[in-house]
């Protein structure tokens, strides 16, 4: 018995230990401002390691009472278990991270109580001299899209816009709105599910709101707006408008794609490396883990591959600074265009919208390949 007692002691000692530790390292890069510890499972964690780690002792001090004599029990433990204990606890020290880290990632700032999110600080497009009308698009029972629509007089089409991951409308759509406006085109903006005004607080980094992508286009369609119907997205919602064309959802007549990503293991990596972490096997059990949260599969999740789909006129924004995403990746998905396409790669920017570093190149580009493609 003494060799089931050792791996339990271990076992609730590691678990208690993680407990600690974990809830120390969360409060402080909860006070530098790194993470929101109340968008973590914390409940979860307290139960999983808490709960866990008590009934590994209550076990070794039964075991411990059923145990006939000392002398008989003063064998070694097997090599065998000594190899099983070591690896279950680098299991745990594994998965219980990562576990935590995909949940950081795609869970977002509920509501306050007077349900405001932080995103919905800031301008309107009326700031912009511009009038909208707000629409809430309904997509499930208790579930809708906050959306503006900008109209415009004798409009040539209309552009859908929508935000990278933790934007809103607010902060990265009404600069894009204002020129595409000024070119003629009515425009709506569209928070995905858990974003800005839209309902929900969750993210699933372009999956899920592939289908925002399709009920937005479904509700232009409603409306009898011009038939001239182009999608514009930031990273995220790059992604999001070349899964719904992949998943033939939507049949935009162009698409405008700014700072999107190749690969969702890729883009988790890129961030692991940027705060010093390692990428192996780290962003596979972040992916992993994510999946299993929200019940879709982030290895697959690979715009690179959505964009054969995409046989429309296509423009590609990217910013060559852009530590995300390496510049060889983007041009690996805009050769994966089928259909006439423009790639626009600004030396100065990085993982920023390029309206808002070199505006002038931004609004020529837009406003060129728009005359020139419809």
């Amino acid at each position: 018995m003494r060799a089931l007692r050792r791996p339990l002691l271990l076992t609730g000692l590691t678990s208690l230990l993680l407990l600690v530790s974990l809830t120390l390292i969360l409060l402080s890069l909860h006070r530098l401002g790194g993470v929101n510890i109340w968008q973590m499972p914390l409940k979860h964690m307290a139960a999983f390691l808490g709960f866990g780690g008590f009934d590994c002792f209550v076990g070794y001090f039964v075991l411990g009472l059923m145990q006939p004599s000392a002398k008989s029990s003063s064998r070694r433990v097997p090599s065998g278990q000594r190899v099983a204990v070591g690896l279950l606890l680098v299991f745990v020290s594994l998965n219980i991270p990562t576990y935590l880290l995909a949940y950081h990632m795609t869970h977002l700032p509920r509501p306050s109580t007077a349900d405001i999110r932080p995103s919905r600080n800031g301008q309107t497009p009326a700031d912009r001299g511009l009038s909208y009308v707000t629409h809430n698009i309904t997509v499930d029972e208790g579930a809708w899209l906050e959306t503006w629509l900008i109209p415009a007089s004798a409009a040539k089409g209309t552009v859908v816009l929508f935000p990278g991951n933790q934007g809103s409308k607010r902060n990265q759509l009404i600069g894009p709105a204002q020129t595409f406006h000024a070119l003629g085109y009515n425009c709506l903006l569209v928070d995905f599910q858990g974003l800005g005004g839209s309902s929900g607080n969750t993210t699933t980094i372009g999956l899920k709101e592939s289908a925002d992508v399709a009920k937005a286009a479904a509700f232009v369609n409603a409306l009898g707006l011009p038939s001239q119907f182009i999608l514009y997205g930031v990273s995220m919602g790059s992604a999001a408008i070349l899964r719904a064309i992949d998943q033939k959802t939507v049949a935009p007549d162009a698409v405008v794609l700014e700072l999107p990503f190749a690969t969702f293991l890729n883009a988790i990596r890129s961030r692991l490396r940027f705060h010093r972490l390692p990428p192996f096997p780290t962003a596979e059990l972040t992916a992993f883990w994510g999946s299993v949260q929200h019940g879709v599969n982030g290895f697959s999740h690979n715009p690179v591959d959505y964009a054969k789909a995409v046989d429309c006129p296509a423009l590609v924004i990217h910013g060559a600074q852009d530590k995300w995403t390496q510049v060889d990746e983007v041009r690996t998905l805009f050769e994966n265009l089928s259909g006439p396409k423009q790639l626009v790669i600004s030396p100065d920017a990085g993982h920023h919208q390029l309206i808002g570093v070199d505006r002038d190149l931004w609004e020529t580009s837009v406003a060129a390949f728009l005359e020139a493609q419809l």
